[in-house]
């Protein structure tokens, strides 16, 4: 096992590719591992929210980090979610994930219906407990109220070492994200979500890294780099000209599927935009006004290059 104080920077959620008739496209997903590798990622995480895992049956699931794995062979970490509001279910796929030889595993409290924090708690310390000997990445995106909270994240940290990282999705979280990192002592990197989109806001409190779609993910961690090292201007040039494309794509996240695989067709990684139906379909306004910002980004890419 890889060593998951590694897992630092940006980690970029890998998207699922599809062929025509909607099934897993193997050597697609092959190319996506390897253009993350090439772009010098340290880590990836897959099936997740960006990799459509909702519309994943547990066996695709399973299969798109057992060939991620083999395709990193070790010269890039896998990060594999194992979500299912089953805490039952949940565990069986991190399992399977460990075996599988992921590096680490992530899980995403389950939020489909209100849960008092005792449940939750409940079902997080069985989920550690379950795989004692693998780092854990929990994150939390809660969209009708605030996410976990401080006490019950050191509580957790406390009796699990295996709880490592935490990522969060929300606004206004920088107070927070203080909190979590004082009263934890730092022993949990904490990780902001959201596309990046508040990643320059959080920096300077100390987060760990940054989840972002793969298509920008070598342009953040410039900024990522830039911003830690004190180059703060040249930090937000970057991420200025980034934002577009990324403020846009996430208004909807089924138009964040299109506009994420549309860009990695323009910097020629992937062949084509499948997602799984229901899908959005765009109109043309927004087919077209989203090649405009893929085409921003590809000149981005190049002009990052004297940075």
């Amino acid at each position: 096992m890889s060593n998951s104080k590694d897992l630092l920077g940006v980690i970029p959620i890998i998207p699922t590719p599809f062929t025509a008739d909607e099934e897993v496209d193997e050597q697609a997903l092959r190319n996506l591992v390897e253009f993350s590798i090439s772009i010098g990622i340290k880590a990836a995480c897959l099936p997740a929210y960006a990799s459509e895992f909702y519309k994943l049956s547990d066996d695709e699931k399973l299969l798109v980090v057992k060939i991620a794995v083999d395709q990193a062979k070790g010269r890039m970490q896998i990060v594999a979610q194992s979500n299912s509001p089953s805490l039952k279910i949940a565990i069986k796929l991190a399992k399977a994930n460990v075996a599988a030889g992921a590096d680490v595993i992530s899980l995403a409290v389950p939020r489909i219906f209100a849960l008092p924090e005792v449940s939750i708690k409940q079902y997080l310390s069985e989920f550690f407990d379950a795989i004692p000997n693998t780092p854990v990445l929990i994150q939390d995106f809660n969209p009708g109220g605030s996410s976990i909270s401080v006490k019950l994240i050191d509580d957790l940290r406390l009796k699990h070492p295996n709880f490592k990282y935490l990522k969060l999705e929300e606004p206004l979280c920088a107070p927070k994200f203080e909190d979590i990192i004082k009263t934890t002592k730092g022993s949990v990197g904490v990780l902001e979500g959201w596309g990046g989109l508040y990643l320059l806001e959080l920096i300077p409190v100390g987060i760990a890294g940054v989840m972002p779609g793969l298509a920008v993910s070598d342009i953040l961690q410039k900024v990522f780099t830039l911003r830690q090292k004190g180059e703060t201007a040249k930090a937000f040039e970057i991420f200025e000209r980034v934002m577009p494309q990324i403020f846009f794509s996430l208004q909807n996240m089924e138009l964040f599927h299109y506009a994420e695989k549309e860009l990695l067709i323009a910097r020629g990684v992937l062949k084509n935009s499948i997602a799984r139906k229901g899908a959005y379909i765009p109109d043309a306004s927004t087919a077209n006004y989203i090649k405009e910002l893929n085409e921003r980004i590809l000149k981005l890419v190049e002009d990052i290059k004297k940075y």
